[in-house]
């Protein structure tokens, strides 16, 4: 391949990357999938090879927000995990753990929070939903384990303020294992530290 041609299709994953990114700023869409398609299809790209990862995106998505956000977005974000925190809260017994866009800074308004909980007993997670009358709906989560894709019992029920909170329940041997591939993850501490700290980004 020509250092032209490499140039050229370089330049159009990064334009399709801040397409998307712009889209998921502006447009309060949630997937990077989609977000990606939409884009090129916007681009007159629709038949490319060669778009953008999401590491591409959110990289993006961290500078637009810094450009154009940078006053609104910290205040999203915050609020976002401090209702991520009320819930990890409430499920304490669980030893909960923060994933996802709320944690790594890129959330916007439209965005879910994600929690992970390992344990073996589904039903206890259930049960203690329906104790504490608190609405749900069960789902699944596709996730990367033991070193493919595979479901796992998720539910979702919604805070105070109408955000959706997904619950993944992973198995407990998976906790410490290194097979998994669930990206950043944070428990009730480290959540705090967040809040008290005021940054945007986890790291």
């Amino acid at each position: 391949m020509s250092k032209d041609r490499v140039h050229r299709r370089d330049l159009m994953r990064e334009q399709l990357a801040h397409h998307a990114a712009r889209l998921m700023a502006e447009g309060g869409i949630t997937d990077y999938a989609f977000a990606k398609r939409k884009a090129a299809k916007q681009m007159g790209a629709e038949d490319t090879q060669h778009l953008p990862s999401n590491d591409e995106v959110e990289m993006a998505l961290r500078s637009f927000r810094a450009l154009y956000q940078s006053e609104s977005h910290p205040l999203v974000l915050h609020h976002l995990r401090q209702q991520a925190l009320d819930t990890m809260q409430l499920l304490e017994s669980f030893h909960p753990f923060l994933t996802g866009s709320v944690l790594n800074g890129t959330a916007g308004e439209q965005s879910d929070i994600n929690l992970l909980v390992y344990s073996d007993d589904e039903k206890a997670v259930m049960m203690f939903l329906l104790k504490h009358n608190l609405p749900f709906e069960g789902g699944e989560w596709s996730v990367h384990l033991t070193g493919r894709q595979q479901t796992v019992p998720s539910f979702t029920l919604k805070t105070e303020a109408g955000v959706p909170v997904n619950i993944a329940i992973l198995p407990e041997n998976v906790r410490f294992s290194g097979s998994r591939k669930m990206g950043r993850q944070a428990d009730i501490a480290a959540v705090k530290r967040l809040l008290e700290d005021g940054r945007v980004n986890d790291e």
